[in-house]
């Protein structure tokens, strides 16, 4: 969905983070730099002008404009756009490492916008945790001792910190490098180390600016990989940048696409493929394989007769990849099980019509002819 219809969570919360309130709530943010950049987001005579335009006019550069969502606990949240769109600008908002010139934000129903110094330190040293591009790691210092570095700014003591530090190098993978010096390891295996630092503080949410975009291909698919496991295992919420199309539909649950400022569709690696907002995001999302990113849901019709008994499986969140081979293989439509009910099935026909990017057998999503308990 677009920027404009995505629907504020109204959740209620006693500042202190109730558990079914999102982790982040960001509402009507912008930052602007320029002279009298304040003024800019309250006069919408500017709002609607190109990056170009605002300049010319006001000497003034909008990085976010007018920004609102919600990033929900245990999430993979993806910021995603070309250089300029603003993207890294507005993750480091989130802990204001750039201050925003207007809106509103929270974590966890506290309000960061209000938070002073000591507040803000605890902010950015327990509870989210940036893992940058660059790695930042102390040449001088072994692997071991960066992933502890976090710890010791806390103040928790040697022993503590190493035993921690020793489970999380275990965790990324670097069992056994500990005592090697950052410019003993590659570039992966430096990344690794950035990561299990920011792990290491065991933060509430995880911010990352581009990590792995200066990796190589291979190493950069084993991060993201690694990324994936991770979510998998702990349910840790993530917030991730990045300008790479395919680690974001790989990687996130929900995306946000983001143009000149401005977020111009929000919604999971499936709404954003199956149903762009726009030109912009369909030629942006043009050469995706729709079949890897599109699930049966999207394909599936009710089931005739005995199609609700017979022929393949699969959950509804399977990838319509899947179901071409196991249509191909069987030469029956595939069923679309949730537990032991029929939702629908997926034939050649609905296939080739998600593949197609045309239009695709659209299952009622209440119970009705074609969902049986079998």
């Amino acid at each position: 969905m677009s920027e404009a219809t995505v629907t504020s969570t109204d959740n209620t919360t006693d500042g202190s983070g109730a558990a079914d309130g999102p982790v982040f709530a960001v509402r009507n943010l912008w930052k602007v730099f320029g002279p009298g950049a304040e003024r800019i987001p309250g006069n919408t005579e500017v709002h609607d002008l190109s990056p170009a335009e605002l300049r010319e006019r006001t000497g003034c550069t909008a990085a976010v404009r007018d920004v609102s969502f919600d990033v929900k606990k245990g999430e993979v949240f993806v910021v995603m756009g070309l250089s300029g769109s603003g993207k890294s600008t507005l993750v480091r908002c989130l802990t204001r490492l750039i201050e925003p010139t207007s809106g509103s934000l929270a974590i966890d129903g506290e309000d960061v916008l209000a938070m002073d110094k000591t507040r803000l330190r605890e902010l950015r040293r327990h509870r989210a945790a940036m893992v940058f591009q660059h790695f930042g790691l102390l040449p001088h210092r072994s692997v071991l001792d960066n992933v502890a570095y976090g710890l010791e700014i806390q103040g928790v003591a040697k022993a503590e910190r190493r035993a921690k530090a020793l489970e999380v190098v275990k965790k990324v993978g670097l069992e056994g490098l500990e005592q090697r010096k950052p410019g003993q390891l590659s570039g992966g295996q430096q990344q690794r180390v950035g990561l299990a630092r920011a792990l290491a503080v065991d933060p509430e949410v995880l911010l990352f600016d581009e990590p792995f975009s200066a990796l190589d291909p291979l190493i950069r698919r084993d991060m993201q990989e690694e990324i994936c496991r991770l979510h998998d295992e702990e349910g840790r919420t993530m917030v991730f940048i990045t300008h790479d199309l395919s680690e974001a539909l790989r990687v996130g649950d929900r995306i946000a696409l983001m143009r000149d400022g401005r977020v111009v569709q929000l919604g999971t690696p499936e709404e954003i493929v199956g149903s762009p907002a726009d030109d912009y995001v369909r030629d942006f999302v043009r050469d995706v394989v729709r079949a890897d990113v599109m699930t049966v849901r999207s394909a599936m019709r009710h089931a005739d007769g005995d199609e609700e008994t017979r022929g393949a499986a699969l959950a509804p969140d399977a990838k319509v990849s899947e179901a071409i081979e196991a249509v191909a293989r069987t030469g029956f439509p595939v069923r679309v099980m949730d537990g032991k009910r029929c939702l629908g099935v997926v034939d050649h026909a609905g296939l080739l019509a998600v593949v197609a990017g045309t239009s695709a057998p659209a299952p009622d999503p209440a119970a009705g002819p074609g969902e049986v308990v079998i």
